[in-house]
């Protein structure tokens, strides 16, 4: 295989101490907790008591007990069971209870209490059980209790498409990216586990449907859109299962699966921001094991030698940045998420306009993990990068040499040598990236220097050949 799993654990592992800081100003048991994809220092959180707070975390971290929230909206009945954030518009966030409705929340506002939201969807029979949207935020998804997945326009809160399938009961659901599929896990009529593979245009059947097992945990579905790749976690269970997705068929490619000794009660995940792309980090889980009072991290990896940046399995993805207020989002405007170059230093790449010198990695094709699975054995072959700068057979004096030498000295648009000296771990770590790539960017550079001098070491021996008087 291309991908491999690696378990860390921190250096200090166990129960914390019970009478560490913690977020706590909730009258009842928190059912959701969702970080702000704009802000890492903020999180939204729901609860038993029926409202919706907004915390701002201190960026030293917590030294005691936070009580004093932000923002409490106040509008659910009953309790509330999901929060969520929207991928692309700045300060809107979705919430939904067990009143059945769907609550749309414009935080823009003054006010630190928001007694009503903005919109309320009322479309639902039972209690929602999964969120989901599309990559602009146009569309949102929902699995409900009643059995249905519903596709809805999240400002009208009209019901796009709704699925009556009666094989498959659905309790999570979620949007493939861009290929206007939808994904579901839950049980078939026969209580087995299963995942369904949905046209979002069309859903009155799966376009294929896949039986895992007869367990009763629940299904956690993540995908992520720049390696194609699905990973499947259940409740319970001891391993992680991937497939890759395609838009042809069969669709849902299984590939293996992780496996530990410990079952996990609970995931998160890393956002891709977060990852080492020095070891050629794709995705990291958080497993949640209760029977040890632990959290450990499963980093996914794809074994590389070298050590340079690998362009190929790390694409543009969406920054932590918005591309729409909440008044644009609000008055119909849609846009995609702005995206960033995973490379140390890199700046988001949209919709600002890009230097000239800037070079940029933007890959010409979507990368499958059969894709990774070739650059591996590639790599494991002949120990050269994918990306390694091949050695010119003959020199060149045109004027792209001189401009590409001139580049060298940046990294990113960054010049290092007016780099001013780091204040923190993080600001020092990402210029050890910038160093190792100029490292390599300069050996590539004399590299193709030798070539050149020996090929006029060359032509001036067959000149001196052709010409006895010289």
């Amino acid at each position: 295989m291309g991908l491999r799993a690696r378990g860390t654990r921190g250096e200090q592992t166990g129960k914390l101490d019970p009478h560490y800081p913690k977020v706590c100003g909730h009258r009842g048991n928190v059912l959701d907790v969702k970080w702000n994809p704009f802000n890492d220092f903020e999180i939204a959180s729901c609860s038993e008591d029926a409202t919706i707070k907004l915390w701002d975390i201190p960026k030293q971290l917590l030294t005691k007990n936070l009580t004093a929230f932000r923002k409490e909206l106040v509008g659910h009945a009953r309790k509330v069971g999901l929060v969520e954030w929207h991928p692309t518009a700045a300060n809107i966030l979705f919430s939904s209870g067990y009143d059945y409705k769907v609550m749309v929340w414009n935080l823009d506002s003054k006010e630190t209490v928001i007694m009503s939201p903005v919109k309320t969807i009322n479309c639902h029979q039972d209690v929602i059980l999964s969120m989901s949207f599309n990559t602009n935020g146009s569309l949102l998804a929902t699995a409900c209790k009643d059995r249905k997945i519903r596709v809805l326009d999240p400002r009208a809160g009209t019901v796009l498409q709704e699925a009556n399938y009666k094989g498959h009961r659905a309790s999570k659901v979620l949007f493939l990216g861009n290929l206007k599929k939808l994904l579901s896990t839950g049980t078939s009529r026969w209580n087995n586990r299963q995942m369904a593979l949905w046209d979002q245009d069309d859903l009155s059947v799966p376009v294929t449907e896949v039986d895992l097992d007869g367990s009763s945990g629940v299904l956690f579905p993540f995908y992520d859109a720049d390696t194609s790749m699905l990973y499947v976690v259940g409740k319970g269970d001891r391993n992680i299962h991937y497939y890759e997705i395609s838009a042809n068929k069969p669709h849902l490619n299984y590939l293996t699966e992780y496996h530990s000794y410990n079952p996990q009660k609970g995931i998160g995940v890393m956002p891709k921001r977060g990852l080492d792309v020095s070891s050629c980090e794709i995705f990291r889980f958080y497993k949640l094991i209760t029977t040890k009072s632990l959290i450990e991290p499963v980093s996914m990896i794809v074994p590389r030698r070298s050590e340079s940046y690998q362009e190929d399995i790390y694409p543009p993805t969406a920054s932590a940045q918005p591309s729409l207020t909440a008044q644009e989002w609000l008055s119909g405007m849609n846009k995609e998420p702005v995206l960033m170059s995973l490379r140390p230093g890199a700046e988001p790449l949209s919709p600002q306009p890009l230097p000239s010198e800037r070079t940029l990695s933007v890959p010409t094709a979507p990368t499958s993990p059969h894709l990774l699975n070739q650059t591996g054995r590639l790599l494991a072959e002949d120990g050269r990068g994918p990306f390694s700068l091949p050695e010119e057979k003959a020199p060149r004096w045109a004027a792209e040499h001189r401009l590409e030498e001139k580049k060298t000295w940046l990294t990113d648009g960054f010049d290092i040598f007016e780099c001013p000296p780091p204040k923190t771990e993080n600001e020092l770590l990402q210029m050890f990236y910038r160093q190792q790539d100029e490292i390599r960017r300069l050996r590539e550079l004399v590299t193709q220097r030798e070539v050149q001098a020996k090929q006029l070491e060359l032509e001036i021996r067959n000149l001196r050949m052709s010409s006895p008087r010289l």
